[in-house]
């Protein structure tokens, strides 16, 4: 049997998997400005690959089916299937995906709502329940009692792993970076753990989950959230992580390319108490499907500035902007909303 990997986000792809929106969930609130995304990033998906989408009940499956239909997506690439669920973050309750020849392991790591801030005893049985129903193929689930989310994670697909040590010790305090590093290394088949201690995003609830701040684009190339501006509260922090990307090495001792992804304007929730809370918007939280790169869009004139950056990290790939504005409501974007699914496992 061919040794267990983590394969790289730019491997080629079955599926995308997704959770539909619905009142039940914490989008009740702007539910239809969030709908509006859901079809904009399945219609940009399925033109490159097909999606599962995941819904709660036969009406919803109905209701989603007939507003993707109305919009002219490829329905012959979208399958739906019902499981219940707390919410739709897939990045961190979908499964982690290792490949062993044409075999796959399943990871089922603790979903603990981002160390406990959330309800989501649903999200957490999420991949049990769906390994039962047979979407995958040749493949089994490996049960881990670790808290770890998908988007806390981030590996070039040949041995090295990149993660935030913010989010890792503030789910596990206590534990020693070089306890932490042999867990990750043993579970998810990789040699190198490479940690940032500097990074984080106003309004996100994730404790610096790596997914919105810096991505592997390449074995030698990483793409990475800056800030140049001195008056913005995350300046300082940004400015640091840079300086710790810069000093990181590849396998064979050189420089990583680096990308640096332009800064938007602020964007503000304003609260009906006249309260103003800063929204995580991030560019590094692009998704990479079989030929493209979709990338979060905020409708500033930065979206421009940063898919010319994608552009030159990803250069045989097409750049897509999906209006991702409404998602970081919740304090996430159109990474934290997928989980791919690696080519030969959807059933």
């Amino acid at each position: 049997m061919s040794a267990l990997r983590l394969p790289a986000e730019w491997e080629t792809q079955s599926a995308v998997l997704i959770a539909w929106p619905h009142a039940g969930t914490d989008w009740a609130e702007r539910l239809g400005e969030v709908e509006e995304t859901y079809v904009a990033l399945v219609s940009a998906i399925t033109r490159f690959e097909d999606i599962v989408v995941i819904v709660a009940d036969d009406d919803l499956q109905t209701y989603a089916e007939a507003r993707l239909r109305s919009n002219r997506v490829d329905m012959d690439r979208v399958r739906f299937v019902d499981a219940p669920y707390d919410d739709t973050w897939l990045r961190d309750s979908g499964p982690i995906t290792l490949q062993s020849g044409e075999g796959f392991r399943l990871l089922d790591f603790r979903f603990t709502g981002w160390g406990g801030k959330f309800e989501a005893s649903l999200d957490d049985q999420l991949v049990e329940r769906l390994t039962g129903m047979g979407i995958f193929s040749k493949s089994t689930r490996q049960a881990i009692d670790f808290a770890l989310e998908g988007g806390a994670i981030d590996t070039d697909g040949a041995g090295t792993l990149l993660s935030t040590w913010q989010c890792l010790a503030e789910r596990h305090p206590g534990a020693t970076r070089e306890s932490l590093s042999a867990k990750l290394a043993d579970w998810l088949h990789q040699d190198r753990v490479l940690w940032l201690d500097h990074g984080y995003l106003e309004g996100d609830d994730t404790d610096a989950h790596i997914d919105t701040l810096a991505r592997f684009a390449g074995t030698d190339a990483i793409v990475f959230q800056a800030c140049d501006d001195p008056a913005d509260s995350h300046y300082g922090e940004l400015q640091a992580m840079a300086a710790e990307l810069a000093a990181l090495r590849t396998r064979d001792g050189t420089p990583y390319r680096l990308f640096p992804l332009p800064w938007p304007q602020p964007i503000l929730d304003i609260g009906e108490d006249g309260s103003r809370r800063r929204l995580a918007a991030s560019y590094a939280n692009f998704l990479i499907v079989n030929g493209a790169v979709l990338m979060p869009a905020y409708g500033d004139p930065a979206d421009a500035q940063a898919a010319t950056v994608l552009e030159k990290a990803f250069p045989d790939r097409e750049i897509v902007q999906v209006p991702c504005r409404p998602l970081i409501w919740q304090n996430g974007s159109l990474h934290c909303l997928t989980m791919q699914l690696p080519a030969g496992l959807v059933a």
